[in-house]
């Protein structure tokens, strides 16, 4: 493995929270699949009043959604996100390196990590696309 790969930081290659969707856990679905689709990544970062984060909602958090609800999908729109968010999700910090944060992402089958500082507090996302070109020099 290059020294590049076990020198980098999950902060070397890790988005800012004003390149992620970051929505408050009070805003409604249709809000969140709107900041999904318009920063055109499949994760949203759900945070609380403070900053810190309260859960995330996927686009697999979608089709889960749509097979075990039985409402109208129009009626899903008005439901508060974090009623449908994965709350607790697995996180990583700005200091970890970056291999091990990729282990995890390997070992759970995901592509994204939410950052948290020591207080819980968002403060970036570790997406695999971003973080591979970095890696490649792209």
């Amino acid at each position: 493995m290059s020294t590049l790969m076990t020198d980098l930081t999950v902060g070397d290659v890790m988005l800012s929270p004003d390149r992620i969707p970051v929505v408050h856990e009070s805003r409604l679905l249709k809000e969140v699949l709107e900041e999904m689709t318009r920063f055109r990544l499949g994760i949203a970062s759900i945070i609380d009043a403070e900053g810190n984060l309260a859960g995330i909602f996927t686009d697999g958090d979608v089709r889960r959604m749509l097979l075990k609800e039985q409402k109208p999908f129009a009626a899903l729109f008005a439901d508060d996100a974090i009623q449908h968010a994965v709350q607790n999700p697995t996180t990583t910090q700005p200091g970890e390196k970056l291999v091990d944060a990729f282990r995890v992402m390997e070992e759970r089958e995901i592509w994204d990590l939410p950052v948290v500082d020591d207080t819980g507090k968002l403060v970036g996302l570790l997406h695999l696309h971003p973080a591979v070109k970095r890696l490649l020099g792209l």
